[in-house]
């Protein structure tokens, strides 16, 4: 039997200097997230919470410190249950224009820590936002 193997995946919590905070929408899961993504071959974890917040967003930012990981199981295309692990950093944009790529993700929003946990599909982004605001 062949052994699952968790996917590894990286996100930033970016907070600008206003004190707001960067969400994104995913289209394809219609869900209001924090950036993130999958690590490729060979690429740390913080360098994938950099790229995927830049790619996702056109956020250029630099991370502050290692939150949380969430680990959870998802369903794949084909139907099948796989494990994965998102590790988040709490990061400072530091440059850049929102901007999506209209398919990954077709809206970033930059808002209050109030309007973003309103906004948050899942209790464990809710959490970490809440870990991200008492930092």
């Amino acid at each position: 039997m062949d052994e699952i193997k968790e996917i590894v995946a990286a996100g930033g919590i970016v907070v600008d200097e206003t004190g707001r905070v960067l969400l994104v929408h995913r289209p394809r899961y219609d869900d209001w997230s924090f950036p993130k993504g999958k690590l490729d071959p060979g690429e740390s974890i913080e360098a994938a919470a950099v790229r995927e917040v830049e790619e996702e967003t056109g956020i250029k930012a630099e991370i502050s410190r290692h939150l949380s990981s969430v680990q959870y199981t998802y369903r794949t295309r084909k139907g099948d249950k796989k494990p994965k692990v998102v590790h988040y950093f709490l990061m400072k944009a530091i440059a850049g224009q929102l901007q999506t790529d209209g398919i990954e993700t077709d809206e970033a929003l930059w808002l209050t820590f109030e309007e973003a946990e309103a906004r948050l599909s899942y209790e464990n982004d809710r959490k970490l936002l809440l870990e991200a605001e008492a930092s």
